[in-house]
């Protein structure tokens, strides 16, 4: 396994990062075998860990807190804050009030007195990002997180927090964590040259595009529409919707790449953040151990300039063939009322 620095944390950190959303009752509800995954995972040299509080309502978090007793101090460990944890109000977003809670309860799960990394999940429009800098310093003074950052944020959105923390005096994100994948490329455009415009250390997730990059989902195949993600958002799958038919597609010429490389689908799907010099590491998140032992069976693959230009040709660069679960949406998109005036004050006379 190789390491590369966190941006300019001087944290070194592995290029593959485990992650653990798959960990609790949302999809693998053995706890002891999750623990031997992130033991496996350990003992392969992978020394990032990330989770978030919201993953499987923090049962996730105690499940890592549980498995890191007594290799604690190998692991630079990640976790998120801003979805709402519980019924009732103010108990999400990114408000000082919220965050000085949330961080307490995920240091209780987790078992730990430290945070390495503690990343802002998604962005808060109703949150000046001047009150979210300033509560993260704080909690790096207090020496509850070492360093913090930002996940699925816009590139303006980035580069506005840079100017307000150079602005304040404040402390700025040192890292990003957006969706990147041979199916969604759209980050390239802004996203990663921001990042490395501000020295960003980069953690890219759902390297297998929600599951169309694992190989079983095949063009003509069958689609099982009533379990796993398809369950939970058919409309990504159903193969009658001509969007899909275009990441089907693709994956058919990514699966013939693969197959002159050598290797499988998801072992060229996880390489492939990796050749961006803007990223420092990829999140891989098994389920099980067989998918952290394809996962790290593909660890060693090299993309050579060949490989990709090959790549570009199939998925132009920049370009998103779907939108990745859970990307961040503008509210600007997202609530007609903020594209539309008064109905009075519509007409030109």
């Amino acid at each position: 396994m190789r390491y590369r620095a966190l941006g300019g944390t001087g944290i070194e950190v592995s290029t593959h990062c485990l992650g653990t959303m798959m960990f609790g009752f949302v999809a693998n509800r053995d706890h002891d075998e999750c623990a031997r995954i992130i033991h496996t995972a350990l003992d392969a040299g992978v020394n990032f860990v990330d989770t978030a509080d919201m993953y499987s309502a923090g049962e996730s978090e105690e499940i890592v807190g549980k498995a890191l007793a007594g290799r604690r101090d190998e692991v630079v460990l990640a976790t998120k804050v801003h979805f709402p944890m519980g019924e009732g109000r103010n108990r999400g977003g990114n408000s000082r009030r919220w965050i000085v809670m949330a961080v307490e309860d995920s240091l209780r799960r987790l078992r730990t007195d430290w945070i390495d990394l503690y990343q802002v999940h998604r962005p808060d429009h109703t949150t000046d990002v001047e009150e979210t800098l300033g509560v993260l310093g704080d909690l790096v003074r207090e020496g509850k997180i070492r360093a913090f950052g930002c996940s699925t944020f816009p590139a303006e959105q980035i580069a506005e927090s840079h100017h307000v923390a150079e602005r304040r005096g404040l402390p700025r994100f040192r890292t990003e964590q957006p969706p990147y994948s041979l199916l969604a490329r759209g980050v390239e455009a802004s996203v990663l040259p921001t990042c490395q415009r501000y020295g960003m250390g980069v953690l890219t997730w759902s390297p297998l595009a929600s599951g169309f990059l694992t190989g079983r989902i095949r063009k003509g195949g069958p689609i099982d529409l009533s379990s796993g993600r398809a369950r939970i958002t058919p409309a990504r799958f159903d193969p009658a919707i001509p969007e899909n038919q275009v990441k089907l597609d693709a994956v058919e010429r990514l699966i013939e790449l693969a197959d002159d490389l050598g290797c499988t689908l998801p072992e060229l799907a996880t390489a492939f953040p990796l050749a961006h010099p803007a990223v420092t590491s990829v999140i891989i998140g098994p389920r099980t151990p067989a998918q952290l032992e394809a996962s790290l069976k593909g660890a060693s693959l090299v993309l050579d300039d060949a490989a990709l230009d090959r790549i570009d040709e199939i998925v132009p660069p920049g370009v998103n063939l779907y939108q990745p679960d859970g990307a961040w949406r503008p509210p600007s998109l997202t609530d007609p009322a903020l594209r539309r005036r008064p109905l009075g004050d519509r007409p030109a006379a």
